[in-house]
């Protein structure tokens, strides 16, 4: 049995194990999640609330933006609190203080002697934590000091998303726009799905014993969200399983490492390239067919969405600043912050996603030398259902926040509340079928190479195709929920999208194309490429499914799914930490033979992509992703650290790297603006190296203390969001930002002028654009 042969079965076999667990641990999560009570009730029989109550509240918060304005169970934006952990505080500060008006005769319970304080938080905690739901009523009983607390609670809600003077302070703190939710009725609801999220995340799960006959039962400890947020007046903490598999996930890490560093001294000695490199461009004689040359509509509109998702990204952080204003102008009376967010993290992965889709229609029939029938028919037809997609779900969406749509519209056509899932279900069932339509186009064009005789490309080919597949069929992730799906299980198939759909097929894409090209320009020997992409493929996948698990800690998740997610998310930043060997790799097949000179940015691009992957994806990804760590980073300004680095730095600089080799193809003969490359490349990288170092880093660190110190709630609050030395560190993102908005329009301005008023490049230029 070949080597390739093995590798392809060990691939498969890998992918069905990890899936069958993936699918198993969504059982568990299911069984496991928190109940939704059909009614709320004090112990004398009044309704607090009623399943519809919570039902509509949720409908609320979607339409309004949902995790786009603040965040629930730590999922969502950051300047706004968590709503979770900040209607846990209050509720738990609101009993403490009725308490000590009525027992001590103080004002508040932080007036009372530390021996009265401990007494009474030791009876809070017994009164919050204590599980009362009845699974043969679906009722939930509390107790009446507790009913009037709620009251208390839900009262500074109501007030907070309409238009009350008394909270409009705490308003623009927040950046909420006046009159968030202008119906009365449905503010009321909102309180009731808060009020759940929060009961939720303070009540203990039921007792779960263990009786060998000889031991008293062991009982769980944990509530719903395994004790997530932290809440020292409830005694929400990590729980004994944080601490173990936080400690078994570093001893992953370091085995994992180890054995990959045994492989790669095993194989470092072999050789990837020919005996003898083309004397020529292979690539450049390339015949561009039509369907090719209709792709490069899809580039400007990767760089139009580029530039416009940096403007969203401008004004989102600005309101954390002003809160309701952008230097004295009224914006979120026509773009409120939870709309500015919601399209500034759609269009990062919308951009990036045309330009992978782009690469893959150009470089399809360049492999295969076929062009099918009606193939630039089918792109130009994609390309406007694109257009509509995003110009009618960005519209849906501002109806929605603007609450002009309606509930019963919302979930179809407006804004679904949920991060990186934002668009109605009706533009997510459009966008599905224009991926079949591009795996379609793909496909056909790769057909006569997948079905032809074999060669020792196809196996790359192949996985290039079965990525194109994946890549069209995971997206319906997104469809496995429906509008009252439980919170718990909308988070495990969301994270399905996020993680398994943009992290993972998209990177065996891109793993296979950039072999293929390499390949193609004769400067690595197929077989060996085949042999490198599938082990990669391969390493990667291996924590990469089940590592999708480590999103889903405090969603409803018994201890053995984060077991798993603890474990195999530390084996996703294995193969990152020899990803200076894959920049070095890069480097050298760039500098291979002089004609590669001509591939010298796009080849820079890539190297950044290795750097990110070690410092975004692999440092800044381990420091979250363990349960201890981000059961107290989870929602701060360490998270974006995470995202901004690894989304763009990744997967924006792969996609920019992408679209330049296939300019190569489509405008290679003209003279290439060579300074505008490399004002945008190092533009770019040192932008986002000031965003995360000035801004991102040191908030983040200055909440994680907070938060350990003093609970999540407090970390999140406005009270600390809004110190003087937090509005500093949030200026300083003006030279990142700057730096790096100019690197984007130095990028536009290379790829405009290669189509308005081009000049064909002379011999000259060519040897200084060689020489550059």
């Amino acid at each position: 049995m070949s080597s390739t042969r093995k590798l392809w079965m060990g691939l498969a076999l890998l992918l069905v194990a990890s899936f069958s667990v993936l699918l198993w641990a969504g059982g568990e999560i299911f069984r496991n999640a928190p109940p939704m009570p059909e009614r709320v009730v004090t112990a004398q029989g009044d309704v607090i609330f009623t399943r519809a109550d919570i039902e509509r509240g949720r409908q609320v918060w979607q339409s309004i933006g949902g995790m786009q304005l603040g965040s629930i169970w730590g999922h969502g934006g950051y300047v706004a609190p968590d709503w979770s952990a900040d209607w846990l505080h209050r509720e738990a500060t609101g009993i403490l203080d009725l308490w000590a008006r009525a027992e001590g005769g103080v004002a508040a319970w932080s007036q009372l002697e530390p021996e009265e304080q401990a007494r009474l938080q030791g009876r809070l905690k017994a009164l919050m934590r204590g599980n009362t739901y009845d699974a043969a009523t679906g009722t939930i009983t509390i107790a009446r000091d507790r009913a009037a607390a709620i009251s208390n609670v839900a009262a500074h809600y109501e007030s907070l998303f309409g238009n009350d003077p008394a909270t409009a302070e705490l308003r623009e703190a927040y950046a909420m726009k006046d009159n968030t939710v202008p119906d009365p009725a449905h503010r009321r609801a909102l309180t009731a799905f808060f009020w759940w999220t929060a009961w939720a995340a303070g009540t203990e799960r039921p007792a779960a014993s263990a009786d060998d006959g000889n031991a008293a039962p062991v009982e769980q400890v944990v509530t719903y969200t395994n004790n997530w947020p932290s809440e020292p007046l409830i005694g929400n903490a990590p729980a004994a399983p944080m601490w173990v598999w936080s400690a078994f996930s570093v001893l992953f890490l370091l085995a994992g490492i180890a054995l990959l560093g045994w492989h790669h001294a095993v194989t470092h000695d072999r050789n990837d390239a020919p005996s003898r490199l083309p004397a020529t461009d292979p690539l450049a004689g390339i015949r561009v067919t039509a369907s090719m040359r209709a792709t490069a509509k899809y580039f400007w509109v990767v760089l139009a969405l580029f530039l416009v998702q940096i403007l969203l990204g401008a004004i989102t952080a600005h309101y954390q600043v002003e809160g309701q204003q952008a230097y004295g102008f009224a914006l979120s009376e026509v773009l409120p912050y939870s709309l500015s967010r919601t399209w500034h993290t759609q269009l990062a992965v919308l951009w990036i996603a045309v330009a992978w889709l782009g690469t893959g229609l150009y470089i399809a029939p360049a492999l295969s030398g076929h062009e099918p029938r009606f193939q630039r028919l089918g792109v130009n037809f994609l390309f406007v259902c694109l257009l509509v997609i995003v110009i009618g779900s960005f519209a849906g969406q501002w109806m929605a926040v603007m609450q002009k749509l309606g509930l019963e519209h919302n979930f179809w056509f407006g804004h679904q509340g949920w991060e990186y899932a934002d668009m109605g279900r009706f533009w997510q069932w459009f966008l599905f079928v224009g991926l079949l339509l591009w795996l379609t186009l793909v496909g056909r064009a790769l057909w006569p190479v997948l079905r032809g005789p074999a060669t020792e490309s196809k196996s790359i080919v192949a996985l290039l195709f079965m990525s194109t597949v994946a890549i069209g069929l995971f997206f319906g992730a997104a469809l496995m929920w429906g509008e009252h799906t439980h919170l718990s299980e909308v988070e495990y198939w969301r994270w399905w999208l996020v993680h398994l759909w943009v992290e993972g097929f998209f990177e065996v894409f891109a793993t296979a194309v950039m072999a293929l090209i390499f390949t193609r320009l004769g400067l690595v020997k197929a077989s060996m490429a085949t042999t490198a992409v599938l082990f990669a493929t391969i390493v990667f996948m291996a924590g990469g499914v089940l590592g999708t698990l480590h999103h889903l800690y405090f969603v409803g998740t018994p201890t053995a799914v984060v077991a798993l997610g603890a474990s195999f998310s530390a084996l996703e930043v294995v193969p990152l930490a020899y990803i200076g060997f894959e920049a070095y790799h890069t480097w050298k097949l760039g500098r291979a033979t002089p004609w590669m000179a001509r591939y010298r940015w796009p080849i820079l691009f890539f190297i950044a992509v290795s750097f990110w992957n070690l410092v975004g994806a692999g440092l800044f990804g381990f420091l979250i992703n363990p349960p201890l760590s981000l059961y107290y980073m989870q929602g701060l300004n360490l998270t974006p650290l995470h995202g901004h680095t690894a989304l763009f730095g990744v997967y924006g600089m792969l996609g920019i790297a992408l679209v330049l080799f296939c300019l190569r193809g489509l405008r290679g003969q003209m003279a290439w603006n060579t300074g505008a490359l490399k004002l945008a490349f190092w533009s770019l990288n040192i932008g986002l190296a000031l965003m995360a170092l000035l801004t991102l880093l040191p908030l983040g660190t200055m909440q994680l203390i907070a938060a350990i110190e003093h609970g999540y709630a407090h970390a999140r609050s406005a009270e600390f969001m809004q110190q003087p030395l937090v509005d500093l560190l949030v200026w300083m993102r003006v030279p990142g930002d700057t730096i790096f908005s100019i690197g984007a329009v130095a990028l536009a301005w290379f790829v405009l002028r290669l189509w308005v008023a081009p000049r064909r490049g002379t011999l000259p230029e060519r040897a200084a654009e060689m020489a550059d």
